[in-house]
């Protein structure tokens, strides 16, 4: 393979859906079109079409760079040389063209694959998504290039409106389920994955959702409500996750500057006035009653910094008073918010390991400081929030993780030294 097919750190796959179906029953076909031949039948299989040839970079951006910040589509782009103009879309002998429904392969909603064979050839998935553009540049006198752009599925969800929808009181993840049910929805079951909330929705004449909401931003509100995680994974499926806090989910990655686990290249630090939350104001639809949380000490030294929701979906005051306390940050630290690393610097394990994580896994970064320093070197263990790619013919591959606060806890293990003591980081679990 030519491109980016093969790179220092692994061998990898492009594909885009053709429009074609394997197998599948062709009317007036001298070949497919018998029914009696057992080979082929009325329905097929999705025909996929590598396109790597002619790659030089792909880069991928999925997820968010802040707590804060809401999940958008995650996006994937590149650019290929087309020596031989099959990819030009008025090009009707090209073996991507669609002769039935006259439309070329390459075209806008087409699904694209890009993943990763592991150093066992376990094909990994790094993005799942449509086409939404490309542009077909003409160079005269020189190599015509193709540049494509894709987004998941929170794309196809942006671009979808509701009709009227009389809710019921419920939890997060029900209500979550239930808009991907909605005929106007009609998100696939078998690319979902849900897990059940800590937050109960309101289900009065003033849930109501209205005619013409957008159901991506419908679905934010309900993440807002819960302060959990919604996105596309890696792989393709609609993932939601309950309210961040406390996690018995052990690092599945340690990164390190010293020359021992796993090297990296650049690491963020922040330490800023604006990660401050000392009042916090969350008012439920159909309430005239908005639930304040306030830290004086916080606002005595860092002035009023108010982060407010007016139209939140919890059910009550009470879980709006909570959701006003959760939100309070007061002091600001110093954290780790950004890990890059790059392929070539890893061992095939490594690599392996770095490739597939994603949004809401854990991670810990340590970073060692100048000799004299106290503490010689700090460890944080954190969320990802953000997973950025980068694959080039020249660079290889790298990724960059954004990352949040977490708190990891253990499980008690009895009679362990550690973690045989009943505490506030060992727990029944």
């Amino acid at each position: 393979m030519a491109g980016v097919a093969v790179v220092a750190s692994g061998n990898y796959d492009l594909e885009i859906d053709t429009g074609f179906l394997v197998d599948a029953f062709t009317l007036d076909d001298a070949v497919r079109g018998k029914l009696n031949d057992p080979s082929y039948f009325l329905d097929g299989t999705t025909e996929f079409a590598s396109v790597l040839d002619g790659i030089n970079q792909v880069s991928v951006r999925r997820g968010r760079r802040d707590q804060g910040d809401q999940f958008g589509a995650g996006t994937m782009s590149f650019t290929m040389l087309d020596t031989d103009g099959i990819f030009m879309p008025f090009d009707e002998s090209s073996p991507y063209y669609s002769t039935p429904d006259a439309k070329p392969g390459l075209a806008p909603m087409r699904t694209v694959r890009l993943s990763r064979y592991s150093a066992t050839n376990v094909k990994k998935y790094l993005f799942v998504g449509k086409i939404v553009n490309f542009d077909y540049n003409f160079a005269l006198g020189g190599l015509d290039t193709v540049t494509v752009f894709c987004a998941d599925d929170f794309y196809l969800l942006s671009q979808t409106y509701l009709d009227e929808f009389n809710v019921s009181e419920q939890l997060s993840s029900a209500r979550v389920s239930a808009v991907l049910d909605l005929p106007e929805v009609a998100f696939p079951a078998l690319t979902r994955d849900i897990t059940t909330g800590t937050q109960t929705l309101g289900g009065a004449a003033a849930f109501t959702v209205l005619q013409g909401t957008n159901v991506l931003g419908y679905l934010a509100q309900v993440n807002e409500a819960e302060q959990g995680r919604l996105f596309m994974s890696r792989d393709g499926n609609l993932t939601f996750q309950p309210r961040i806090g406390t996690t018995l989910d052990p690092a599945i990655a340690d990164f390190h500057d010293d020359g021992t686990n796993i090297p990296y290249n650049g690491v963020g630090i922040t330490f800023e006035a604006d990660q401050v939350t000392n009042r916090a104001v969350v008012q439920i639809l159909g309430s005239n009653n908005p639930q304040v949380a306030d830290n004086a000490g916080s606002q005595a030294t860092y002035f009023i910094q108010t982060y407010s929701i007016t139209d939140s979906l919890l059910h009550s005051d009470t879980a709006a008073l909570d959701l006003a306390l959760y939100l309070l940050d007061p002091e600001p630290e110093a954290r780790y918010t950004s890990l890059a690393t790059a392929f070539a610097m890893l061992s095939s394990a490594q690599r392996d390991t770095v490739a597939v994580i994603d949004i809401g896994d854990t991670i810990t970064i340590e970073k060692s400081f100048a000799p004299g320093t106290t503490p010689a070197s700090l460890a944080q263990t954190l969320s990802v929030e953000g997973v950025e790619h980068t694959i080039s013919v020249n660079n290889g591959h790298s990724v960059t993780y954004y990352t949040s606060p977490t708190i990891v806890v253990y499980e008690l293990i009895l009679d362990d030294l550690s973690f045989g003591i009943l505490n506030a980081d060992n727990v029944l679990g």
